[in-house]
């Protein structure tokens, strides 16, 4: 009685070793030749032997994007979220027309604070020290979209001086339309 998996693993490493196939390609044709129970699972630790497919999939593989993982949080204003709303019609005494957006990641709770769009990122320090760090405590995150307040040399040291991780997530796709 034939091995059925060695026989089938041959197949496989036969039609692959002829290069150029891609893994897709080859398993298509050993699907249409031979089957076994684990047949998929057998084929692909053989792939896993191939040195130059190892070496192809090095070059070629899955590139690490701009997304951090965020660590849980364990405490009230650990981990904050921060944007801006932009494009209010001003009102108000200060006529502000953006609001500050702050969410505390532990109890999900959030602070809208109302300023002005043209603010420096220094403006923007002070005002974030006076109405959050002052009255809550440093968070050891902050996580921000890449705003300019944020990215400039005066606004990244404020927050890498209070700030222990200042995380920039990749956008979404509904991020980046707004």
């Amino acid at each position: 009685m034939a091995n059925w998996p060695q026989l089938g693993s041959r197949l496989y490493c036969r039609r692959h070793q002829g290069g150029g196939s891609k893994y897709v390609v080859v398993t298509e044709r050993v699907a249409r030749t031979a089957w076994w129970p684990k047949w998929e699972q057998e084929l692909s630790e053989c792939i896993k032997t191939y040195e130059r497919c190892r070496e192809a999939n090095r070059k070629h593989g899955k590139k690490y994007g701009l997304l951090q993982h965020i660590e849980e949080t364990k405490q009230i204003w650990e981990t904050v979220d921060m944007n801006w709303i932009t494009g209010l019609v001003p009102g108000g005494k200060k006529n502000f027309n953006t609001f500050l957006v702050i969410a505390d990641r532990y109890r999900k709770s959030v602070r809208c604070l109302p300023c002005h769009k043209e603010d420096a990122a220094m403006e923007t320090a002070f005002f974030l020290w006076n109405n959050i760090i002052a009255t809550c405590r440093v968070p050891k995150i902050i996580i921000s979209d890449r705003d300019t307040k944020f990215t400039s040399e005066v606004g990244s040291t404020f927050m890498t001086c209070y700030a222990q991780n200042l995380h920039f997530p990749q956008l979404t796709i509904h991020e980046k339309m707004v």
